[in-house]
């Protein structure tokens, strides 16, 4: 039996799910997607599950997609790397391979993507997909379609349009420079630099992971409906129509009467 492609373990409310080709430095394959997709949904369907820690086994986070897709692009065209059709939305407004960054974001816990080594290409914008992405210092970040003829087509220009100012996205697109993650972070592409990422998302998220789980969870919705194409009066309304279901509700009761018997939440 061939090992997986990914690892998932759930303790304490967090689900850690661990891109698994440690050999190909997690590079992108139709297969990895789709075990990362089999991974979300589980976890989406786990009530138990407060927040994602988002990571990468071996040397690398992911260094974007395999080499031998490039070789079947010359020969075989845009159809060749499977996944079917790119037209083909096989995933809400998504292809499979836009799917890899979207299904992070449309998770409805937050997720933290936990980054080393390299971050690139599609590897970057499955990253991108996460609330919070924290990088060791020196990980190499680049929107890198371009040393191979490419644009972003894996939801990176719905993620990347929120984080960096316009110029500073077209330098990125057009020269598919690589960043350290310092720099990186100046940009806004990572969020915090640590010496260890995955113990700092591991704090990060037993932090919200002890916090109202429904509070948690429309926040994320309402982050999503904010920072996507609603207008003003449509933000508005979800702040309000969020905020009314939350008000007296169990959660909302018990985080109030912690706070003021000063002792954690205990939530069901």
């Amino acid at each position: 039996m061939s090992e997986a492609l990914t690892l998932t373990t759930i303790e304490n409310g967090i689900a850690e799910i661990r891109l698994n080709r440690a050999d190909k430095m997690n590079a992108i394959t139709t297969e990895l997607i789709e075990a990362m997709a089999e991974a979300a949904a589980a976890v989406a369907a786990d009530p138990s599950v407060r927040v994602v820690i988002l990571s990468g086994e071996g040397r690398a986070f992911c260094a974007g997609l395999d080499k031998g897709n490039f070789s079947k692009m010359v020969q075989g065209g845009p159809d060749s790397v499977g996944g079917g059709d790119i037209m083909d939305r096989t995933h809400g407004a998504s292809n499979l391979f836009q799917h890899a960054g979207m299904m992070w974001r449309d998770l409805p816990v937050p997720v933290i993507a936990a980054l080393h080594g390299v971050c690139l290409g599609g590897g970057l914008q499955i990253a991108l997909g996460a609330d919070i992405r924290i990088a060791a210092p020196g990980t190499k970040l680049s929107v890198m379609e371009m040393k191979w003829g490419l644009v972003p087509d894996m939801s990176g220009m719905v993620t990347l349009r929120h984080l960096v100012r316009g110029d500073v996205l077209r330098r990125l697109v057009y020269t598919a420079e690589v960043l350290e993650a310092e720099a990186a972070q100046q940009l806004g592409l990572v969020t915090e630099v640590a010496e260890d990422p995955l113990a700092r998302a591991r704090a990060l998220a037993a932090d919200i992971a002890g916090r109202s789980p429904s509070a948690m969870r429309s926040a994320k919705a309402l982050l999503n409906i904010a920072e996507g194409d609603a207008t003003e009066d449509e933000v508005l309304l979800a702040e309000s129509r969020l905020q009314k279901d939350l008000i007296g509700a169990p959660d909302q009761i018990e985080t109030v009467m912690a706070q003021l018997q000063g002792r954690p939440a205990k939530y069901a």
